[in-house]
């Protein structure tokens, strides 16, 4: 078994699995979404990204893009949620949940795309 492997699989699957929990829920209820849940997507999708790095080959070259458009929509996510907590004055409405909801909605579908290219790219290998 290559260690490298399974930690690569590892932070692909966590990274699909976290955003998914911050994603299931009534889309516009704040409250069936929590802030660090959605920090801790973000962390482990970066994490992810770095480690589809060095890979060289075409698989990891949309490895990797599939990862840069997860960590893309994910930080777009928490910069929408910051704004709105932080700076503006309207609060977690229920449109603004919507919008980082359907933000880490995307980012969903990305990291799924990744899994899906990770268990053909398991499959296909010989031994």
């Amino acid at each position: 078994m290559n260690l490298e492997k399974v930690i690569f699989g590892f932070f692909i699957v966590l990274a699909a699995t976290l955003n998914f929990g911050f994603f299931i829920g009534e889309i516009d209820n704040p409250a069936h979404h929590h802030i660090y849940e959605l920090f801790a997507a973000v962390v482990v999708n970066l994490i992810a990204t770095i480690l589809k790095l060095g890979d060289r080959t075409q698989i990891g070259a949309v490895h990797l893009s599939t990862s840069l458009v997860a960590d893309l929509q994910l930080i777009a996510a928490a910069m929408v949620w910051g704004y709105t907590a932080h700076v503006s004055q309207v609060g977690m409405t229920p449109e603004v949940t919507t919008s980082i909801v359907s933000l880490s909605g995307g980012a969903l579908l990305a990291n799924v795309v990744s899994v899906v290219i990770l268990i053909a790219e398991t499959i296909m290998q010989r031994r």
